[in-house]
Formats: structure tokens, sequence, C-alpha cells
């Protein structure tokens, strides 16, 4: 007889106290149980029910103590939810609320699950979001990637008005993942997935100000056999200071790759984690500050998170990396899915595992410092049957 039992979608806040190595012992000692479902040094200080069953999929939190403002992607994946973004307030932490909502009008009639990942950013003192969106064709809006919302006027819901669409007609199917970045030259840049052998690149600076014709300023290429066909699953950018480069990692066929998108009409290509076992498309990726390890996700039942050491080809070596010098996970008969990097701890959203954080003290020797179980309901039936818990995760 299953302990688990149906839950709905929902936001947690948590507050973590693991703060070094030495409570690694105590947190992976803990076995879970419906009534101890986490470790005892994570604390839930606030609990906001959503809606049903995969219906949550990103989120993101703004970082600057003044907007206690997050961000949360609504979908329709299994056929019970509303496509769109909720902003939630969160100056009381043990009260979290909804304060406004944007759908997409005539939902009903769209098609594909909708609002997958959402990022924030700041522009000339005003503050913006955008959501990326993915409909399928037999609908309304294949072609539409994003929506830019300015939130300057938070907490009043009333200022929150639409700046704008992103749109991609040569490659319907809208954006699956997406990452701001604000460039060593100053302008802030949206990278984008799209169903093409690379990634986009739009100036946010110029969409916002009206020169959205002029804002798709660059592609990463997905490094390929010739045949033209691959894509990029999900990216991170970030800056270089040993170097004084803007480096650009993402996962897609193949595996991995690191660019230099210092100059963003030019990316080079600087290291492949490609011809690695068990990888034949990456999925999100994420450096350590420096650089110089990754933590890298493959999503499918029993993989673990692999991480890299890519010394040898920064130092010139080899161009290649094609062995991970450790790998982690909850439970290997499950999946851990995306991840957010403060190092030395990994913040990861695990799905039917919920919130997990391990260590990369020694990346050699990953360890579990805390766990909290957001869903103890059973498989799915009605889609994969793992991909329900905890979807994204921000810190």
């Amino acid at each position: 007889m299953s302990l688990r039992r149906p839950t709905s979608a929902s936001v947690s806040l948590i507050a973590l106290a693991a703060g070094s190595v030495s409570l690694a012992a105590e947190a992976t000692a803990q076995e879970w149980s419906p009534l101890q479902r986490g470790s005892e040094n994570i604390e839930v200080v606030g609990h906001l029910p959503l809606g049903g069953r995969l219906t949550v999929t990103d989120m993101g939190m703004e970082q600057e103590l003044s907007r206690p403002y997050a961000y949360v992607s609504r979908a329709n994946i299994v056929g019970n939810g509303q496509r769109g973004l909720d902003i939630v307030d969160l100056s009381e932490p043990s009260s979290p609320e909804v304060i406004y909502r944007w759908r997409i009008e005539a939902d009903e009639l769209h098609q594909g699950p909708g609002a997958m990942d959402v990022k924030h950013f700041k522009w000339r003192d005003r503050y913006y979001v955008v959501q990326s969106l993915q409909f399928a064709q037999g609908g309304p809006d294949p072609d539409m990637g994003a929506v830019v919302l300015d939130v300057t006027g938070l907490p009043d819901p009333t200022t929150v008005r639409e700046i704008g669409r992103i749109r991609e007609p040569e490659h319907p199917g809208g954006f699956h993942n997406i990452f701001i970045y604000k460039h060593s030259n100053g302008r802030v840049f949206l990278f984008t997935t799209v169903r093409g052998p690379y990634a986009h690149v739009y100036d946010l600076g110029r969409f916002v100000e009206g020169d959205t014709g002029g804002a798709l300023v660059g592609r990463v290429p997905v490094p390929t056999d010739g045949s033209g066909f691959g894509g990029y699953h999900d990216m991170y950018v970030g800056y270089h200071p040993d170097t004084e480069t803007d480096r650009f990692y993402g996962g897609g066929t193949g595996g991995y790759y690191v660019y230099d998108v210092s100059d963003i009409e030019s990316p080079t290509l600087l290291v492949s984690m490609v011809g690695v076992s068990g990888v034949r498309f990456g999925h999100t990726v994420t450096p350590s500050p420096d650089g110089r390890y990754i933590v890298a996700e493959t999503e499918y039942r029993y993989a673990p998170l692999r991480i890299f050491d890519l010394q040898p080809a920064l130092e010139g070596s080899t161009e290649v990396i094609r062995t991970p010098i450790s790998a982690w996970t909850a439970d290997w008969q499950h999946l851990v899915h995306n991840h957010e990097v403060r190092w030395p701890f990994v913040f990861v959203s695990g799905y039917l595992d919920g919130l997990q954080v391990f260590s990369l003290q020694d990346p050699e020797n990953p360890v579990t410092l805390g766990f909290y179980d957001t869903y103890i309901g059973p498989y799915n039936e009605d889609f994969n049957p793992i991909f329900n818990g905890t979807f994204g995760v921000d810190v």
C-alpha cells in the first residue's frame, strides 16, 4: 500500500539552516515519511496552493529586498490549468498572496503547455518580467515565444501593463526556456531556446523601447554534424572574471557547450561536453562562479546530475570533456530536475523528491545537506509517471 496521496500544485517558501557540510550526516541519516517530510535543518515558513496537478512550472524571485515578489509560470499540461503568470507578494513570508494574474486570452483555443520559464530584469530604472510561452500549432499563437510585462509599480496590481510579445514565425513552437543576462557591454540580453539549431539573443532594452523589429541581435549555434538539426533545451550566461569574458553554457543536442559571447554577434565555441555515456541531449547546465565546474542534467528517469571539471579544456589541453568527475541524485528510481547554484550549495527541484540541497565543497564527493518533499501523491497515470512534484526552484 502506497503512503503517497494526491496533492495540488503550490508554491512553498522554505528557510534553509544548512550552513556547513557538518550538517550532511544529519540530513542523510533521516528517513522520509509522510509525517517527517523534510530534514530538520529545513523549515517551511509559507505555503500557497495555486491549482491542480501539473499547473505550476518554473518560477523566479526578485533579488532586491525592497521588491519581495515571486513570478510563477502557470501551464496546462494534463488539461486542468490556465496558461499564464501569477505574481506573488512575499512581503509577509508566512502569508504569501497572489496579487496579479496574467492569462492568455481565449485560453480554451490554445494548444500546448503555455507558460514555462520566467525571468525578470531592470532597464533604465524600470522593472520588467519576461514569461516564456509555448503554444502548439492547431491553435492561436504558435509563433509566440514570450510576453513582457512592466511591473515597476508593484505592489499596486493596477500598474502592471503588457509591453509586448516576442514572436518567432520562422520557428513556431515558442520558447521552452529563457535566460536574462546583463552583458559586460551594458546591454540586457534575453537568451531563448527556439525550434532550431541555435539559441536566439534579443536586446531587451531595444524591445521595451519600441524597436521590436531590431531586438533579435544574435544566435548561439548548436554544434551539429552538418545536418542542420539540433537545438538547446536550457542555458545559463555569466561573466568569467579571470578572462573578462561573457560566457554562455548551453545544454542540448549531443550534450553541453560553452561559448564566449563577449561579441554577441560572433560567439566562439570554447568547450564541448559530448560523447558522455548516457547523454544524447543535454538539459539544464549551470557553472560554478569561477566557471571551472559544471552541474549538468539529462532529463530521463534514473539519470543523476553529472558534475564536470572543465579545467583541462580551460587550460587548452583539450576542447572536449567526455567524463564527469562525480554525480548526485536524490533517489535513483526518480529524476532530479532544474537547479540553482549558490556555491558550494546546489538547490534542486527534484520532481517527486521535492526540494533537495547538496554541497559541492568537494566536487568529487557531492554531499546531501537537506531536503523537503513537497509532493506525496502517486505517480502520474496520464503523463510521464515521475513528472510531478517540484518542477522549479529559485533562491
